[in-house]
């Protein structure tokens, strides 16, 4: 990691000088995907592979230009590889130049892509670099990373628990920036080290498939896996950037795993009569779908349902929501206990995600056939929340700390599983007869209720007080703006 580390780095800090002609790291980041696709592209051609950038616009054509021509033609370069529908052309979907400065430009292209041989070094070193810049973006923006950024420790656990294996189709219908698909593609390499010529083809191209809505998060993605040396810029893409809830994609997948996007409404921005912008909720009606509401989570749990073949398994990141709201929540609930085989549900702890406020869970489940009686005979639950404190830059979550988790879920032996302090399992009757099904169960007993001689550090007390307040000004922000549409039709009555 350690080169990775000094790569890192050195491309952040020059980060910072871009910063000061007004350049966000996200568009820094961008203008990073398209110059290491060029030069990677170029190393490759020049170990003898096939060409994969037109001459006219590879990397060699902007060695030899300075000042302005040179910014003209990279911003020619761009439009080009842009206009594809391959993998390239997602890397270079909408792209533009946001770097104003020529001079800088050069030095980029130059001194900081130019002076590594990138092919070279380690897949590993190459996608820890990259994801070390992500990470750095996530931890340095207020906005934007937090979108996508599911913390590697966790994924980790979770695709171990999963044991993805070589022949199957894995799907993150929400991919961000590929954080599932590697880790998955990492597991299946470490643990089949002797994959057939055919296994090893579709590990490489066919393994996976993504949706992402948000056109630069999706070219991370494709870039991320390139890095990895998965798929190949002359690809079919195997991320479509899209909206995953649009519609049923008609395809089947062995295992889903996702994180679903935070944010309880989905919402569309409308001009009325008046000039002034609107958001009303959109509530999202599909045939494939058991109840229709404009809650996000909760149709990306029904799409994920959609998505899974008869035996196919997934795991899901949810928040609290998901697991007690109402109405169609618990309509939901009811048929997903009643149709999937739900065994185990993970309480993450709060203070771990970028996106402050969230209080989560990873919900496992393996889809069924038609059945009159319930598939869900019980549900583990697992507690990594009550006296558990973590917050990003003092205490991180750590692999470590899941270790346990992983233990007690007995990974391809889940009949053995044997309850704990933190691992009780309830009854199908019992979760069915609580209010609305709910599935927010707690049973140990927070201490730091009770025991104020063992009360965490101040600054872990501080910073979970500013994520509970954070998360009661979302919901607030979310209220108002919806009783800003009821305002407007009193207005008009009067």
């Amino acid at each position: 990691m350690s080169g990775a580390k000094a790569i890192v780095d050195k491309l952040w800090n020059y980060c910072h000088i871009l910063r000061d002609d007004g350049l966000s790291y996200g568009d820094y980041l961008e203008q990073l995907t398209y110059l290491l696709f060029l030069k990677m592209a170029e190393e490759q051609r020049q170990l003898g592979l096939d060409r994969i950038v037109p001459e006219r616009f590879d990397w060699p054509s902007l060695l030899n230009k300075k000042g302005e021509v040179l910014e003209a033609h990279y911003i020619a370069i761009l439009n080009q590889l842009g206009g594809t529908d391959d993998l390239l052309g997602v890397v270079f979907r909408k792209a533009q130049n946001r770097i104003q400065d020529p001079a800088k430009l050069e030095r980029l292209i130059k001194d900081l892509i130019g002076s590594e041989q990138w092919m070279s070094l380690d897949a590993d070193v190459k996608g820890d670099a990259y994801e070390g810049l992500l990470e750095k973006n996530a931890a340095d923006t207020k906005t934007g990373a937090g979108q996508y950024f599911t913390p590697r420790a966790l994924i980790s656990a979770m695709v171990d628990v999963m044991q993805p294996a070589p022949n199957m189709r894995i799907c993150d219908p929400a991919c961000g920036t590929g954080g599932f698909f590697l880790a998955a593609f990492d597991y299946i390499v470490r643990h089949n080290p002797n994959l057939d010529p055919d296994q090893k083809r579709h590990i490489r191209s066919g393994l996976f498939t993504g949706w992402e809505i948000v056109d630069n998060t999706a070219r991370l993605c494709a870039m991320n896996l390139l890095l990895h040396g998965i798929e190949s810029p002359e690809s079919d893409s195997p991320i479509h950037v899209d909206d995953a809830l649009r519609a049923d994609p008609g395809e089947r997948f062995d295992m889903v795993l996702t994180n679903a996007p935070f944010g309880k409404k989905s919402s569309v921005t409308i001009v009325n009569g008046e000039g002034k912008a609107e958001k009303q909720s959109l509530t999202v009606v599909r045939d494939d779908f058991w109840a229709s509401t404009s809650n996000k989570q909760l149709n990306f749990l029904q799409h994920v349902k959609t998505l899974l073949k008869v035996e196919g398994s997934a795991a899901v990141v949810v928040p609290d929501n998901v697991l007690f709201e109402g109405g169609a929540g618990e309509t939901i609930r009811r048929r997903l206990l009643h149709e999937c085989d739900v065994h185990t549900l993970l309480r993450l702890p709060t203070g771990i995600f970028y996106a402050q406020g969230v209080k989560a869970n990873v919900l496992f489940f393996d889809r069924k056939p038609g059945s009159d009686t319930p598939w869900t005979k019980e549900l583990w639950f697992y507690d990594l929340r009550t006296n558990m404190h973590f917050t990003l830059k003092t205490n991180p979550l750590r692999r470590a700390d899941l270790d346990d988790f992983v233990e007690c879920y007995r990974p391809g032996q889940r009949g053995k599983r044997k309850e704990t302090e933190r691992f009780h399992r309830f009854g199908y009757d019992e979760l069915v007869a609580r209010d609305k099904a709910s599935l927010d169960i707690f049973w140990l007993r927070d201490e730091s209720l009770e025991d104020t001689d063992n009360l965490p550090p101040p600054g872990v007390i501080a910073a979970e007080i500013v994520e509970d307040l954070e998360a009661a000004l979302a919901e607030f922000t979310e209220l108002a703006g919806s009783l800003e549409g009821i305002a407007v039709e009193v207005e008009e009555v009067d």
